[in-house]
């Protein structure tokens, strides 16, 4: 197994949309000190390059589709390799995933959507062994740990009975997604996104449809307007 001492920091990245991994590859290629190694597109192909090379730090976003997500794979290449940094790249709020994806063994979360320095420093950051958060988020974080408060506690919804993909599926409902734009997003087949539903019905005790929906909307507005 081959790892990288010298030279550039390796990165390797892994998201399911090719467009997204070239444009983030041009953007890291343009920094002297970094250079897009390895690309994947999904979980199994990201543990698969793993095995023949290990980067200096990964970039995931945390959809991928094909029944994984970037939250869960992130626990397995800790399990793995518990010395890689790992940076969890998204479009989701990070009012609704950085504090799993850290629980999960990430160092940072950032947002697609934000600007180019701003995810260099990132990436820049967790390689450094520090933790990348958005001040807002790690405010938070630092005033519920400050309170005592922990994850479970502070989650009013329950949604930490949600498995991670179940939580991906139950924010695009909050979001006025139909079942079939679901499936759609997450690379995933109706009777999948179906199945979730009904777990997601299940485990929040939710009665039909238009409960699972009042409840998914009313969480998204609760998490996304007042964060902190």
């Amino acid at each position: 197994m081959e790892t990288t001492t010298q030279g550039p920091h390796s990165v390797m990245l892994v998201d399911d949309h090719p467009i997204v991994r070239k444009g983030m590859a041009v953007l890291i290629n343009q920094e002297p000190d970094l250079a897009v190694k390895s690309e994947a597109s999904n979980a199994a192909e990201a543990l698969q390059k793993l095995r023949a090379s290990i980067p200096d730090v990964i970039v995931i976003d945390v959809s991928l589709g094909f029944g994984t997500n970037g939250i869960d794979l992130t626990k397995s290449i800790k399990e793995r390799l518990p010395q890689v940094p790992i940076l969890i790249l998204s479009m989701h709020d990070e009012a609704l995933y950085a504090e799993r994806a850290l629980r999960a063994g990430a160092r940072g979360y950032i947002m697609k959507h934000e600007a180019a320095d701003k995810i260099i420093q990132a990436i820049q950051t967790v390689l450094a062994g520090n933790i990348y958060l958005s001040s807002t988020l790690a405010s938070k974080v630092l005033r519920d740990m400050v309170d005592g408060i922990k994850p479970s506690e502070a989650d009013l919804y329950g949604m930490d009975r949600l498995s991670d993909r179940e939580l991906e599926v139950f924010e695009l409902i909050g979001r006025g997604y139909t079942t079939r734009r679901v499936a759609e997003v997450l690379n995933l087949s109706i009777k999948t996104i179906e199945t979730h539903r009904a777990h997601i019905k299940q485990k929040l005790k939710l009665k039909n449809a238009t409960e699972l929906v009042h409840r998914a909307y009313h969480w998204i507005e609760n998490s996304t307007s007042n964060p902190i």
